[in-house]
């Protein structure tokens, strides 16, 4: 597996715009939590807080889809994409939860960022 500069720039805007991304469907989320959690019953609280891996995934996901945009590589259908952080997210809110349901978004990141770094390396690996 030979590491080019072609390469390591790819993975490091796949890994910036994927967070970047996840930074504004995640804010996006909290403003709509923010602003509705206290006008609703028990179960719309319960998925406005399991809604959160899910959108924080859908901005990692177009992150790397819009990486892969730019910069002319393989295109891969969004939801093979979305499944990396999917997972990632879901995995790191679970982790964290336990600690603060507000503290859940550093494991989303945390782990929603690993997955895509994962996700780059795997395609490497597969496409060559």
């Amino acid at each position: 597996m030979a590491m080019n500069f072609k390469y390591i720039f790819h993975l490091f805007l796949t890994a910036c715009l994927s967070v970047a991304f996840a930074g504004i469907f995640y804010a996006g989320w909290l403003a709509i939590f923010l602003l509705t959690i206290k006008f609703v019953n028990y179960p719309v609280k319960v998925l406005l807080w399991l809604s959160a891996p899910l959108a924080t995934a859908l901005g990692f996901a177009t992150g790397a889809w819009l990486s892969e945009l730019l910069t002319s590589t393989r295109k891969i259908a969004f939801a093979r994409t979305l499944i990396w952080p999917l997972i990632g997210c879901a995995i790191g809110a679970s982790a964290i939860s336990p600690f603060g349901p507000m503290l859940i978004v550093f494991g989303m990141f945390v782990l929603g960022t690993v997955s895509i770094i994962i996700r780059e390396i795997a395609l490497l690996n597969s496409f060559g």
